[in-house]
Parts: C-alpha cells; structure tokens; sequence
C-alpha cells in the first residue's frame, strides 16, 4: 500500500479537512441549525489528524527493541482541554482562527465548548499532565499510564453556601482525541486463592486459580510537543467485563444477577476516587490502584516479549517505571508476580529487577495520607500479591536486624505491615523498599522527608533519596493560557522563552522601565477585566478591575488555611464597620475549590467564606471597599483565565504541611506577587524572587513543631486586639445567616490548643503581611516592577526543568530528537 501524502499545515488544507470531518465523519449537515460542539469536534479531528501522523514515527522510535523508555503511572492525569494546546503545539493557532473567521465563527468558542477531561482532583493530576508535556516538548520517550474515569471529579455547585455535588459525566459527548486499542486489552486478577506446587527440581511455582477477572482496554491520548514532531501516549484504561457469562443465573430467569459481574467489573473506572470511608469505598480504591498496576505492567512486558522473547537480562537497563505518589505502589508487588509467576524467573533475579526499574516520587508530608490497606482486604481481593509483600517485608527486615542488631522498635517502625487488631499493609513502605529512587518534589518537602517521615529508610539508603522541585508547563500556563502577556513578552525578548523559560530573566532589564511598565500594566488591566467578567458570570460579584485582585484556589483542606484567609476578611470587614479605613486598599478576594465530599470540616470553612460573602457583598457601609466571591467548580479551564489576572496570590499552608504546590508557580509565572509561608516550593520562590518581592509572614516549619509545645490559642486570641473582634463576630453569629451554632465547629478548631494548623498563630503575622501588600499595590509603578519581576524570576519552575532533571538522576534516557530519521 502507497504512503498516504502528509496533510498539509496550511488555511486551505486545514479548511478542507474541516468540512470533510463535519459532513462525513460526524454526519452533519451545513444547511440544518449548527452546534457548537459538533464545530469543535470537527476542528479537534482535524489537529488529530496531523498530530496522528507525528504519534506514528515517534511510536516507532520509542517502541524500537534497544530504546530506554519510562512509564509515569499516576491515578490521576488533569489535563484540561486540549483544543488548544494542540493548536498551539502544532504552530496552527492562527491558522485555524483564520480558517474558523472565513466560516464566521471563532475559535475561542469552539475552544469553550470542550469538556475539562476530568481524570483528577487537584496539583497531582495537574502536575501530572505538565509532566507529560515537557517530556514531549523534550522528546523524551516516556508513556503516561492512567485510569479511564467515566465520571471526573464532581461538579460542585453552591446552594444557600454550601458545597453540593453533582456528578461529572465528561464523557457524555465522546472525546475526539482518544482511540480505543481493544487489541492491547489486559486481564486482571481479582480475589479467588493460590495453588502452590514444586516441580521435578524443587522449585515452587503459584498459580492464581478462581479468580474474578476484569479486562483493562486502552485508550490512547496523544501528548504533542512544542513544535517538533514528537507525540507521546498516555495511556487511559478502562475497565470491562469478560466475556463469561453466568448462563445459571440467566436461566434461572434472574437476568440481573446474570450480569452482576459485568456491572461490578466497569465499576472499576466509572467514578475517579471513590469516597474511602465505607468498606466498599476502600476495595473499590484499592481495586482502581491494582488494575492500574497490573494493566500496565502486562502492557510493558508484552511489549518485551514482542521484542527480546524471554530473556529479561536488560529489562532494566531500558525500562524505567515512576510511581506517581503512593497510589500506583501496587506495582513493585506484582512486577515481583509476573516475573516470577508468568515469566518464571528466579526470585532474586526478578528482585533484581524490580528495584532495578522502579523509582518513587512522594507527593505529601501528612502521615494520614500514606495509604495502608487492612491485611484482610489484601487476602480477599489480591491474596498472591499479599503472599509476595510477606515474602518482600521478611526478607527487608532481615536486611534491617542485620544493619541494626537487637533493635525490635526499628523493626516494628520499618516493616511493611503495620500489627495491631487490625495489621495494614504500609504502601509507601512497600514503594521505597521497592524502589531505586525516592524523591520529594520540593527541597523542603524533600528535606522534612529525610529527617522524619522516612528517617529510618533515609538512614539505611541515604543514596536512593532525591529532590527533584516541581514545576508547570510554560507552554500552557503562560504562553496559551495568557496570549496579551506573553505577546508582549516575546517582542521584548523573543520566543525562545516557551523552550527556555530560564531566558523571562531577560525581563529583569525592563523591571524600572516606565514605558515598559506601562504596557505590562494595561495587560494586566485587561486580565484582571477578563477574570472580572468569569466572576460575574460565576458568583454574580463585581469586581472593579483597579481593585487589588487578591485570590486563593486550590483544594479545600485545613491545612492549606482558606480558614485563615477567611479570618482575614473578616478583619477587613471589621476595620471597615469602625471606620478605620485610613490608606484604604480597594480589594477584591477571591476564593475557590472543592472540598471532599466526605471532609466536613472543609466543606464548613466552604459555607464560612460564602455566608462572610453575602454579609460583606450586601453591606452599604462597605461600598467598593471589599469585595468577596467563591468560585465554583474550580478546574483548570477557569485557572486558566484566574491565574492572568491575580495581583497577589496567597499560599498560606501552615509551614512543614505542603509538599510544594505548583499553583503558587503558574501565579508567579504571570505576573502575580505571593503572600506566603515558608513551605513547599515557596521556599524556592522566594530565593529566586528575593524578599523585596514576596510577602512573607508565618512561622517555620521548625517553628511550628517549637509553638506546638505549649500552644495556647486562648492567650494569643487575647492578647490581639484585632484576632478578639474577629473572633467575637463568629460567636456573635454574625455570619450564621439564621443557623445558631453552625459555624462552632470552626470555632472550636482555632481556640483548641491541639490545631495542628495553628491558624491563631500566624494570624498577626498574616494581617501585617497583608497590610504590607496592600500599601505596596497603592504605588503603580512598585507594584507592577514587583510583578514582572516575579515573572522574570519563574525560570526555575517549568517542568522542563524538572524533567530533564528526572531524566539526569533517574530514567537516563536518550532524546528521541537525537535520532536520526524523526
């Protein structure tokens, strides 16, 4: 069969394939009532035409026998739409607008009717998906592996303040950018029991028997780079029923029953992260994490056996797998089973390989989050992977007792199963010993890790321990998703800086430059009159868009102090009603994100923010002085338009509890200032942005661990005027909305000298901190210096920095642009 001829990049070709996909791929008819979506889907087929034929070359580099590659297995992959950045990643962004405006339609609306891909909840998915990105733009062969959900993270909507949540059925209308593999299909394990037997030479060999299989089918997604011809895979699968049928049952005449086991199969990826407070809730978890490992790791030796048949000697010289937090930590398990199980190797060798090929990232320093599974759960639903973790942790301990003799507290802290009345399986255990790598992803974060949630570990393996500081994609988080500031950035500097972020120091030169200020600052102007407007549409506020936009989006969680942030507004709202309004500040807060749904406390600092809203939004006295929104259904399309038009950006984490953020990096990188605590990437941000350009306030990680000793939130209530009348309006009920009481709960988290988040500690500190930021917003010409200078210095923070970093210390692999014929 003849080559088919490459489609061509230019407004007639493109216009052409429009059409065809319109009328003949979607049936569509131009002379009938046009849809927005349908337009969109047409255009997305069009882009995946040509970024198809680029997924094929790379394909067949990255799949050649002696390629080194690495596999990103995460239970989440946020990526946002993808009209976009595949318009941009193609160079055909104008080209498309100008073949949409001959049709009188814009790209920007087709663009708004894509459905967010809702495959995660927040910064892991998020950072995930620009992983991925910077290994393409970097020509890295590397394969995202993830989990298809039907149903993304939940809608939320508010009602009378609160959180409600609905379900987010994204897939309701396709996805045009994903193709289904049915012939790469897997099939997974569950339940069932072990038969052991030895053959003629001793040797013992398993068999996994009476099992409840599922199948995993892929779906394959197309990650483009900037602007070369490599297009990597993530890899989404989803789950099915085999095709057994219980032909007793449907006999029987109990047709449902029949089926049962089908519909409990797909559950499997219907829903991203179930709530794991029921029973259900956790095998339905612990079910998702093993059929993401599983399914993968069949994928990857399938492959291997397609190419080097069974000789696994250089397995891992060239495959690598990174394990994305603790969720994928399943894996280090049951690479251990196929080896030995399905490809008969010997324990060590297969020993040797696996902490050969895994390497561990640890997303999170709250010890809560660490996953352990109850050993009965184990036995039912994976009972050989259990029998090998038993094998792993005695065979761990005796390294343990032999390093340090006599020591049975170590060895209780280290093993891999936690005893009690009811013993767990400790995954992030699992993972480190499993692994060759383990690395933080902030040099903070990476630090506290050392010196105390894996001590013991650092202390037997100092050399597997890394920091590796996260990052965004510049490519999305500036150059895409704010097209006035990073215009004007390239006819300053040039456009190396969508490659090499590191060249925004360039703009250091233009900090003091009046005529360049100006213009920096009437984008911003009309950034923030953009956000203004999603506002209005969203909360129904007003922002005035010469008002300081002060904004905090992230998950709701106690640890990252929205509870603070909202304590703070009640501050202003109290200066304001005793008239001590002095050098006054107009200032605009904004606050978004989702609570769990089954997190209370959370969801009660939701309904806090937007009762202290409505009371402050309908306050004459207050006028323009404040305004307060909570935005709804937080997701990365509208940070998209939040993070171009913030003035200060709050990351307010209480010290020692954030692993790094990467939202106080997408601020920065446009433009916005950050008030902030000394605590995860902060620490990086504020060495690179100097102290003349960052609000800092808050104790220290060690600092916190010192006032906890003694804390008494009583005394400093009392001895702070301000922090006295904020907290005398909460027990007044002033922000009750009519419900007596409602807000005790919280109430009850700052005065109890247990707070763990000591909100009542850095309470002073944040007030000064803010007083400070405001007076600085009042100068123009300082503030807008501050601004690109933060810009300026956000060099440091792309992933593409972060992954060749990986790729240095950990994958090792050759750039599939040093390869001849690509």
């Amino acid at each position: 069969m003849p080559p088919v001829p490459p489609l061509g990049m230019d407004a007639a070709s493109l216009a052409e394939d429009f059409h065809h996909h319109y009328e003949l791929t979607l049936g569509r008819d131009c002379r009938r009532p046009v849809y927005a979506y349908d337009l969109y889907q047409a255009l997305a087929l069009c882009l995946r035409d040509r970024l198809v034929e680029r997924w094929k070359a790379t394909l067949a580099l990255s799949e050649a026998p002696d390629t080194r590659c690495a596999y990103y297995l995460s239970m989440e992959f946020l990526m946002g739409r993808a009209l976009g950045n595949a318009a941009l990643n193609l160079d055909l962004t104008e080209t498309a607008a100008a073949v949409l405006r001959d049709h009188g339609l814009q790209l920007e609306a087709l663009a708004e009717a894509e459905h967010d891909a809702g495959l995660g909840n927040g910064g892991l998915g998020r950072l995930a998906a620009c992983f991925l990105d910077s290994c393409a733009t970097l020509q890295l062969p590397v394969v995202g592996y993830g989990l298809r959900y039907e149903y993304g993270m939940f809608r939320q909507h508010i009602v009378d303040g609160e959180q409600v949540e609905e379900p987010d059925h994204w897939l309701r209308d396709g996805n045009p950018w994903e193709l289904e593999r049915p012939e790469r299909a897997r099939r997974v394990q569950f339940g069932g029991r072990c038969e052991f037997h030895r053959d003629a030479r001793g040797r013992q060999h398993v068999r996994w028997i009476d099992s409840h299989d599922v199948l995993a089918i892929p779906y394959d997604t197309p990650v483009p780079g900037y602007r070369n011809t490599t297009v990597n895979t993530l890899r989404l699968w989803k789950a099915a029923a085999t095709d057994e049928f219980d032909f007793n049952e449907f006999n029987a005449g109990r047709y449902s029953e029949s089926v049962a086991a089908k519909n409990a199969a797909e559950n499997i990826t219907t829903v991203l992260y179930p709530n794991d407070a029921s029973e259900n809730g956790k095998e339905l978890r612990l079910r998702q994490q093993y059929f993401l490992a599983s399914a993968s790791l069949q994928d990857v030796l399938a492959r291997w056996r397609d190419n080097h048949g069974s000789d696994f000697s250089r397995f891992a010289e060239l495959n690598c797998f990174q394990l994305n937090d603790t969720h994928p930590s399943c894996a280090v398990a049951e690479l251990m089973r196929l080896l030995i199980d399905e490809h008969q190797l010997e324990w060590d060798q297969a020993w040797t390989i696996t902490t050969g090929t895994m390497a561990y990232t640890n997303h999170t320093l709250l010890p809560e989050a660490l996953e352990r599974w109850p050993v009965e759960l184990f036995k039912r639903l994976l009972p050989r992977l259990l029998d090998i973790i038993y094998e792993i942790n005695a065979r761990f301990l005796s390294q343990v007792a032999e390093r340090w003799p006599g020591d049975a507290e170590r060895l209780r802290r280290m093993s891999l199963i936690e005893e009690g009345d009811w013993p767990q399986v400790r995954m992030a255990y699992l993972a480190i010993v499993g692994s060759f790598s383990v690395n933080g992803v902030a040099a903070l974060h990476s630090q506290l890790l050392q010196q105390g949630l894996f001590n013991d570990f650092y202390q037997l393996w100092p050399q597997r321990f890394n920091n590796k500081t996260n990052g965004v994609t510049q490519r999305r988080w500036l150059a895409g998703c704010n097209p006035a500031l990073s215009g004007l950035i390239t006819a300053t500097i040039g456009a190396g800086w969508v490659r090499n972020l590191s060249q925004l120091q360039q703009l250091r030169a233009y900090g003091d430059d009046s005529e360049f200020q100006q213009r920096w600052h009437r984008v911003r102007q009309e950034n923030k009159r953009r956000l203004a407007e999603l506002v209005q549409a969203e909360c129904a506020v007003t922002f005035d868009s010469a008002a300081l936009f002060d904004v905090q989006v992230k998950r709701i969680h106690e640890y990252k102090r929205q509870l603070l942030n909202a304590l703070h507004i009640v501050h202003l709202y109290d200066r304001i009603k005793r008239g001590a309004v002095d050098d006054w500040t107009p200032r605009c807060v904004l606050i978004g994100g989702k609570a769990a749904p089954g997190y209370f406390i959370a969801k009660r600092i939701i309904k806090f923010i937007n009762n202290i809203a409505a009371v402050v939004n309908a306050d004459a006295a207050v006028g323009d002085r404040l305004k307060v929104a909570f935005l709804p259904n937080y997701r990365v399309s509208t940070m998209e338009t939040i993070c171009a038009g913030t003035d200060l950006s709050a990351q307010i984490s209480t010290a020692g509890k954030e692993a790094s953020g990467t939202g106080n990096m997408k601020f920065m990188m446009n433009g916005a200032v950050t008030i902030g605590t000394l605590d995860g990437a902060n620490v990086e941000i504020l060495e690179e942005v100097g102290e003349d350009n960052f609000f800092l306030f808050g104790l220290t990680a060690a600092g916190v661990e010192a006032a906890r000793q003694g804390y008494d939130p009583q005394a400093l209530i009392a001895a702070d005027a301000d922090l006295s009348r904020v907290m005398q309006r909460l027990r007044d009920g002033e922000f009750d909305s009519g419900e007596a009481g409602i807000f005790d709960p919280l109430i009850a988290a700052i005065t109890s000298p247990h707070d763990p988040w000591m909100v009542a500690a850095d309470f002073r500190a944040f007030v000064d901190a803010q007083v400070c930021a405001a007076a600085a917003y009042r100068d123009r010409a300082r503030w807008t210096r501050m601004s690109i200078m933060n810009s300026a210095a956000s060099g440091r923070f792309s992933t593409d920095r972060t992954m060749e970093e990986y790729n240095r210390d950990i994958w090792r692999l050759r750039s599939m642009g040093d390869v001849d014929g690509l």
